[in-house]
């Protein structure tokens, strides 16, 4: 049999070759791989979740939904007994409601009732929120001690009068009371509330409209003048 000699050329040519082959294929593994990453990135980043050169061990996230109790944790709240009402407490720079109750006797007259329902959510707004509330963000700017009295002659018959006067109250407090009071029986559930103080004559009609509600820190809730006693 011939053994047929290969030239040294063609060797060195062939080895050549090879490593082109191998080089190639090394490139395409490469881009290959980082393709799977970009995409994996991109399918982390559309979920809300930034990618990470390193493994960390921070323990639970935190919740991306402030503000939030359970319904059990909410209800707790009411107290156990008493007519069910909502206040608003401050929460991330809004007004958020939250679940309370007020002891109103039965029998009584509408007029004292409005005042009994008023007093309560005073009292509420004016308390420390609770635990639970605490842990979800919830503040309140209401001072403690505020009393309130009902129309006097010649009021119109929703006015509601504050021992401090509306206008010496923080602005987070006021829209706290005009939200809170303009979405209650308080003063009928009409979105408004006709609030003055009980050393002063004068009163104005306030509005708990969306903007007071989403900044009550932008400003004084809107009102209008009104004629009283």
């Amino acid at each position: 049999m011939t053994i047929r000699e290969v030239p040294a050329r063609d060797t060195r040519v062939r080895r050549m070759r090879t490593r082109e082959r191998q080089g190639r294929a090394a490139r395409v593994r490469g881009i290959r791989i980082l393709a799977a990453g970009g995409v994996l990135t991109g399918l982390l980043a559309g979920c809300g979740i930034r990618a990470t050169q390193v493994p960390t061990d921070f323990g639970p996230a935190p919740s991306m939904v402030p503000c939030e109790s359970s319904m059990t944790d909410l209800a707790t709240q009411a107290g156990p007994s008493g007519m069910p009402v909502e206040v608003f407490l401050l929460c991330s720079g809004a007004l958020v409601r939250v679940d309370r109750s007020v002891r109103v006797a039965d029998g009584t007259d509408e007029a004292k009732r409005r005042v009994v329902v008023a007093q309560g959510l005073l009292k509420a707004l004016g308390e420390t929120p609770s635990g639970v509330e605490d842990e979800a963000g919830h503040r309140t700017a209401v001072p403690p001690g505020i009393t309130v009295t009902g129309p006097r002659p010649g009021d119109p018959d929703d006015t509601l009068r504050l021992s401090t006067a509306p206008d010496a109250l923080p602005k987070y407090a006021l829209a706290q009371i005009v939200c809170t009071f303009a979405d209650t029986a308080a003063t009928g559930d009409n979105g408004s509330v006709v609030l003055g103080s009980t050393s002063a004559d004068a009163l104005r009609r306030y509005e708990c409209t969306a903007d007071v509600r989403s900044d009550p820190g932008a400003g004084i809730p809107p009102s209008t003048e009104v004629s009283g006693s």
